[in-house]
């Protein structure tokens, strides 16, 4: 092969973020770091080769800092991609790769530079329409304001704008986010810990989800690899899983050889 000059140029994120949008396009799914680009939390970088652009690379640096996140080459520098990667590698000297396995070429990108990859987390896409019914004859509907009743003490979930309340009592939380690539909204929620196991959470899911494509969002949702609860209550709320997000360490023999 021939030899060929690949530069690699830190840029700000809004020089190169109409490039990431040819990377949503093609990745047709929710990246879950979509929010890092205008938020500022990533050191972004152009790949050009024989002096033309050909694609770019974003490293995380607010949270889980030194991780790649993405990398991006237009369709004609597709081949290069391997030696693209490694002198951007090189170049910037990261310490991990991220990549969610239905984003092919990041995936790549991980199988070739990294070792000891780990599962982090499941992802979660809109599965089936299901046809849940509450259970105790609770109500699933919009909080109108904190307060009006008193919220179970919650853990990891911020308060929804839906609830389902149950016995005069609400015993459940949720709601959607909206700052990944559209069309694509993310779910969480919460049940209070003395109403789990009740199907409360795979009903409010069920909700959320019709709520969400109702204003004109996907949804989608994750959950950490080990929360095998959380994974089948989204599951049984009518969502499916559509990937991983794995994590591994850049081989030292990874950087330009």
């Amino acid at each position: 092969m021939s030899q060929m000059d690949i530069h690699i140029e830190r840029r700000d994120w809004p020089e190169l973020f109409a490039q990431h949008e040819l990377y949503r396009a093609e990745a047709n799914c929710q990246l879950i770091r979509d929010s890092h680009w205008a938020r500022g939390f990533l050191n972004c970088y152009a790949i050009e080769v024989d002096g033309k652009r050909a694609g770019h690379a974003a490293i995380a640096e607010r949270y889980d800092k030194g991780r790649v996140l993405e990398f991006y080459t237009f369709p004609d520098f597709r081949g290069m991609a391997t030696r693209m990667f490694a002198e951007f590698l090189g170049a910037s000297e990261p310490t991990h790769i991220e990549a969610q396995s239905n984003v092919r070429l990041m995936l790549d990108m991980l199988k070739e530079f990294a070792d000891e990859i780990v599962e982090e987390r499941f992802l979660f896409a809109d599965g089936q329409r299901t046809q849940l019914n509450c259970p105790a004859n609770g109500i699933f509907r919009r909080l109108k304001a904190l307060g009006e009743l008193p919220l179970f003490n919650q853990g990891t979930e911020p308060p929804g704008d839906w609830v389902i309340e149950a016995g005069g009592k609400i015993v459940a939380t949720g709601g959607y986010l909206t700052h990944y690539n559209p069309p694509y909204a993310d779910l969480y929620m919460e049940v209070d810990e003395s109403q789990r196991r009740k199907g409360f959470g795979s009903y409010l899911i069920q909700e959320l989800k019709r709520v969400c494509g109702e204003n004109g969002y996907r949804p989608a949702a994750r959950c950490n690899y080990e929360n095998f609860a959380s994974r089948k209550t989204l599951e049984r709320g009518g969502m499916r899983v559509c990937g991983q997000v794995l994590v591994g360490a850049i081989k030292r023999s990874a950087k330009r050889e």
